[in-house]
């Protein structure tokens, strides 16, 4: 008999080769993406004066943006072929889904962080083309401090989107995979990576606030039920 892992290894075998080059460092891309949001943060961060009561309102409705953004952009283009972003599409659901799946989440060495973090062009994306952009509108339609606290938050969460991400396709057993909340946030984002449950259920990769108040959050009686019917040890 045929073991379902063996065309999950095929694929990681061919992307290994064909989309990872010799010189491409893991750790390198994390380091990248973490030292430019946390720059773009205490950049930002540094400039505030004297923030009063409204203008922290900032930063919880920011975050709820930030949220539901995630979640639109994640069951649209990402799931769903939209002209223009065919790359996209073809990264996320060709991709990432297949060289991860819910049997087999862990990346196996730091060469698969490719195959988890966003590349590194899409931090200058995030900076250059929503933080920058819509802060100073709010900098200067607002006030500074507000337009100042979105940046912050916006790159905030595309930084903890990144981390928690990484997280989830670390082995389980590991320092940050045993965390409590890393192992709940992680078990939503594995019934995610079941082929059969992506294009409907799970969309929230960080906190499934949008999940929650949009009915898509796989309930935990059935998820329970596909793993023990599925799942194989990683």
């Amino acid at each position: 008999m045929t073991s379902s892992r063996e065309p999950l290894q095929a694929f990681r075998s061919e992307y290994r080769a064909t989309q990872i080059g010799p010189h491409y460092s893991g750790w390198g891309h994390f380091l990248f993406t973490t030292t430019g949001a946390l720059l773009a943060i205490g950049a930002a961060g540094l400039q505030l004066r004297h923030v009063h009561g409204a203008e922290w309102l900032t930063l919880p409705v920011a975050f709820l943006i930030a949220n539901f953004a995630e979640y639109l952009g994640h069951r649209g283009a990402m799931h769903r072929p939209r002209r223009g972003l065919g790359l996209l599409y073809r990264r996320h659901t060709q991709q990432h889904h297949h060289f991860f799946t819910h049997t087999t989440m862990s990346a196996e060495s730091p060469r698969d962080f490719k195959m988890v973090l966003f590349p590194p062009v899409m931090l200058l994306f995030f900076l250059g083309c929503l933080a920058t952009p819509i802060g100073a509108l709010l900098y200067f339609a607002i006030s500074p401090n507000t337009g100042l606290l979105f940046a912050m938050v916006a790159m905030g969460y595309f930084l903890t989107y990144e981390w928690l991400h990484f997280s989830y396709h670390l082995r389980p057993d590991s320092l940050v995979g045993r965390l409590p909340l890393i192992g709940t946030l992680r078990r939503h984002h594995t019934r995610h990576h079941d082929l059969a449950l992506m294009g409907r259920w799970n969309f929230n990769i960080t906190f499934p606030i949008a999940d929650w108040i949009f009915g898509t959050s796989y309930p935990e009686v059935a998820a329970d039920a596909r793993v023990r019917t599925s799942r194989e040890p990683e």
